[in-house]
């Protein structure tokens, strides 16, 4: 029998992995999800890009889904044709575009313009500024109408269009920019499966992302991922998580905006949220950075690796990594073989997936875990599960079975949204009758080497009792 990873991978795709080859060689490598970053490049690229991906889908060469990771409203330092050398304890000026024609500089001061036109009414004397993510911090030491003076706290250049984040502050950027939307409906079109929200800071971002999917009529299972990336999702985490279907914990701007020695906590303190409300979630960000240049991974990345799979997460994720650099390939393949050996050191207790739902709901998901542990108490070999919505298989990821759980649906949609999920290994059968879907499922098995004869499995499946549903528990020994 194969030996699974339970953690999947997600791979950014660009430049050096956009071909159909390359793809397939990602998928090869055990890649589960490509991600579309749209920050970057034009619809004509991403055009060819998803059709890569639809093309191998379609033939069966591969089984991706797609997320797509849209720009969102971000704050900028301005375009520019000479870089700015700031020494420490250098003083100068922060601006915006609208304001860098009225600014009073007779002492010639460097000055830095931002493309954030609130900056100089949000922050106040004392606030902390970050230029180009943490590699330059500045303190405000005076406040103009027009202008922030301000002190280089280390010595750094900054070029062109350099992130600014501004910690602990609250900011009045607009939600869903107009570029956002074009983002949206193209991905909508090019037919996504996770949406990839950033900077999001409440609940209602979720909903208005929602509410503007439904007016595209976009398809309903479309997945919001919220990235966690500031201090104001932090403080509301709680509704975030319970709106989104997923969470990233996108730890690249999130390092800018939290003291960097608490990062690691805040991490496991989402993961244990996450895992508690019943969502999936995403470690991101600098995982294999150093492969862009090496061949191998630095002792720090493994841990980094390790530290992700004994907090369960459902994904880790791959940026420029397999976008755009030299080993793109070889990092999949190390990101594997580092999930696949970690793995094998989690104890999966099941003590996860506390939240309450509605009846019904309440009655399906504890009939899951009993499933579960039936499985593991009769040192079963796999579990099965029948599913033509999201429910069952997201519930049955939740609980983190110690046992590879094989999930068969009825539409390639709802694959693909399955692909994100711990553990699941998924298929596309025929809906037929229990007992075809069941023979079915094991001949797939057995013809992937996932199943031997005379192993014992655990089946879950729905029987339709007019006008109900009723789920299902089935000991099988497979002959």
């Amino acid at each position: 029998m194969k030996q699974l990873k339970k953690t999947k991978i997600i791979a950014t795709i660009g430049p050096s992995t956009d071909t159909m080859e390359k793809i397939q060689e990602l998928y090869n490598a055990w890649a589960n999800v490509v991600r579309v970053n749209y920050s970057h490049s034009n619809y004509s690229y991403f055009e060819k890009l998803i059709g890569n991906v639809t093309k191998l889908n379609n033939k069966w060469k591969t089984n991706l889904s797609i997320l797509t990771d849209t720009k969102w409203p971000e704050i900028r330092t301005k375009a520019i044709d000479n870089k700015v050398e700031l020494e420490k304890d250098e003083i100068f000026i922060l601006t915006t575009i609208a304001n860098e024609a009225n600014i009073t500089n007779s002492d010639n001061k460097k000055v830095i313009v931002c493309d954030y036109e609130y900056i100089t009414t949000d922050l106040e004397v004392w606030n902390i500024v970050d230029i180009d993510t943490w590699l330059l911090k500045a303190l405000i030491i005076e406040k103009k109408p027009w202008e922030l003076i301000c002190e280089a706290l280390n010595k750094h250049t900054i070029w062109s269009k350099r992130h600014i984040n501004l910690p602990w502050i609250k900011i009045h950027l607009p939600w869903i920019t107009d570029t956002d939307k074009e983002d949206i409906k193209f991905a909508v079109k090019q037919w996504t499966d996770f949406i990839a929200l950033s900077f999001v800071r409440n609940k209602w971002n979720i909903n208005e992302l929602r509410t503007y999917l439904e007016k595209l009529d976009a398809p309903k299972d479309i997945q919001i991922i919220s990235k966690i990336e500031n201090q104001e999702a932090l403080d509301n985490l709680d509704e975030i998580i319970l709106e989104s279907d997923g969470i990233m914990i996108a730890r690249w701007d999130l390092w800018a905006e939290v003291p960097y020695e608490s990062l690691p906590v805040i991490q496991k303190m989402i993961a244990d949220k996450c895992k508690e409300a019943w969502k999936f979630f995403i470690v991101a960000t600098q995982i294999l950075e150093t492969m862009t240049e090496n061949p191998i991974p630095t002792r720090a990345e493994v841990t980094d690796i390790f530290n992700a799979v004994m907090q369960e997460a459902d994904c880790t994720m791959l940026s420029w990594e397999t976008a755009a650099w030299k080993y793109p390939i070889e990092t999949v393949t190390t990101m594997k073989s580092i999930l696949k050996y970690s793995e094998t050191q989690v104890k999966y207790k099941h003590k996860w997936f506390k939240r309450d739902l509605w009846w019904e709901e309440e009655n399906n998901k504890l009939l899951i875990k009993n499933a579960i542990f039936t499985a593991e108490s009769l040192k079963a070999k796999a579990i099965i599960l029948f599913s033509s919505h999201w429910f069952t298989a997201r519930s049955a990821a939740a609980f983190r079975s110690k046992l590879p759980i094989f999930t068969f649906t009825y539409s390639d949609s709802t694959l693909k949204k399955l692909n994100i999920l711990f553990w699941l290994k998924s298929f596309v059968i025929d809906k037929k009758t229990k007992v075809e879907n069941i023979n079915t499922a094991i001949e797939l098995l057995k013809e992937n080497e996932l199943l031997d004869d005379w192993n014992q499995i655990v089946a879950i499946y729905w029987i339709n009792k007019d006008p109900d549903i009723t789920p299902s528990i089935q000991v099988i020994n497979v002959k």
